[in-house]
């Protein structure tokens, strides 16, 4: 089964009409000023809006204000959309600065890990030096789920901010790598690139999670 099965057990599904008739109909309630309009923003794009503040700033108190304030510019600046592309790569390109803003003015002197350094090596031809534990043949085992859970979440939170953000938007939301492009002011390029070696990442953080599970569980088990 593939990553995006295990991030599933992360995220809940949202219903959702198709996206075209979604967005003219709140297209045309922001631009007409609808006293309903800034609720129905919300509900249509609050939940998504929320991840990929998080997933950029990594502190949900940041990401709500980032919501927040991205929100109120999309309403307030709702004639600027000319839909040269789709209002939801526009409103994510909205939440996006805002969260690199946030992230920014917040000075962290956290050093980001690189995802050089946690990577599985790899030889001239592309191919893996040492062994990479494959455990998606386990995600449907209740026995290991809370695990992978858990080591998905802090493997996410390990991720570079644009990394973490990129992998959100691809396997979370569904976005095409051009969607993301727009959304975070990337190049296509740099989108799969990011994309492609976070999920290589989260691939090797949860090998080695589950690698020790199964060690921690095989010395319960013997004792």
């Amino acid at each position: 089964m593939s990553l995006e099965a295990v991030l599933e057990l992360e995220t809940s599904t949202v219903a959702r009409r198709p996206r075209a008739d979604r967005d003219l109909d709140l297209l045309e309630a922001l631009r007409l000023h609808e006293p309903t309009a800034a609720e129905r923003l919300v509900t249509t794009y609050g939940e998504r809006a929320y991840r990929l503040a998080t997933s950029i700033t990594g502190n949900k108190q940041d990401a709500e204000e980032v919501v927040q304030d991205a929100f109120w510019t999309v309403v307030r600046k709702i004639e600027t959309f000319r839909g040269e592309s789709a209002f939801g790569s526009w409103l994510y390109r909205i939440v996006a600065n805002a969260a690199y803003q946030k992230l920014r003015g917040r000075q962290s002197r956290d050093r980001d890990l690189s995802l050089d350094e946690a990577l599985p090596a790899f030889d001239a031809q592309g191919r893996h030096v040492g062994p990479i534990a494959d455990w998606s043949a386990r995600v449907d085992d209740h026995s290991v789920q809370t695990e992978l859970r858990v080591a998905l979440t802090s493997a996410i939170n390990d991720l570079p901010p644009v990394a973490r953000a990129a992998l959100v938007l691809r396997d979370v939301e569904g976005f095409s790598n051009l969607e993301i492009a727009a959304a975070l002011g990337l190049s296509v390029p740099i989108v799969k690139s990011r994309v492609h070696r976070a999920r290589l990442f989260l691939r090797k953080q949860l090998g080695d999670a589950m690698t020790t599970f199964d060690a921690t569980a095989a010395t319960s088990y013997a004792s």
